[in-house]
């Protein structure tokens, strides 16, 4: 990994996590927390969710999303937690590794999505977004909850669970 993206990802609010843990981003090597194999991290097909090459247990699913790839990034078979931020904003790196254990710990029942409003700020116009961070789950491409805030990991949870497949 280049220098620059590891920058962007600690802009991004993501930490250092030991092997094993790391949750990322599509076309990266993550390793399954069920057997411990390498998968490369690759768009699934459609009605799919990214699972173990190895034990076909299902891989966390987070990735990063443009104004041009939004409609995509949003349209899963399962529930998508978007989260708006900022390179420059303290509670949008606080909660980042909420959402990477979020993600990690719903595999397959949620992806995971970050969008920074900076460098996109088509789509967060199109949500009104006024405040960050802000997190929005979509359903079959449509907002059903909205988030705003740097809240806890059961605040969120509290508010999203009703929406994942069980």
């Amino acid at each position: 990994m280049d220098a620059t993206y590891n920058r962007e990802r600690r802009a991004a609010g993501f930490q250092k996590r030991p092997a094993g843990e790391e949750v990322t981003m599509s076309g990266e090597i993550t390793v399954c927390v069920n057997c411990g194999a390498k998968n490369r991290l690759r768009v699934p097909p459609p009605g799919k969710t990214p699972v173990c090459g190895q034990c076909r247990s299902a891989l966390p699913w987070l990735v990063h999303a443009t104004d041009a790839d939004f409609r995509d990034a949003v349209a899963a078979p399962v529930p998508v937690l978007v989260d708006f931020w900022a390179a420059w904003c303290g509670p949008c790196r606080a909660i980042a590794p909420v959402l990477e254990e979020l993600a990690r710990e719903q595999a397959g029942h949620v992806k995971v999505v970050k969008l920074n409003v900076d460098e996109n700020p088509a789509t967060a116009s199109e949500f009104q977004i006024t405040s960050i961070p802000t997190m929005i789950l979509f359903k079959g491409g449509r907002p059903v909850e909205t988030v705003v805030g740097a809240v806890g990991k059961p605040a969120l949870l509290l508010q999203i669970l009703p929406h994942l497949p069980k």
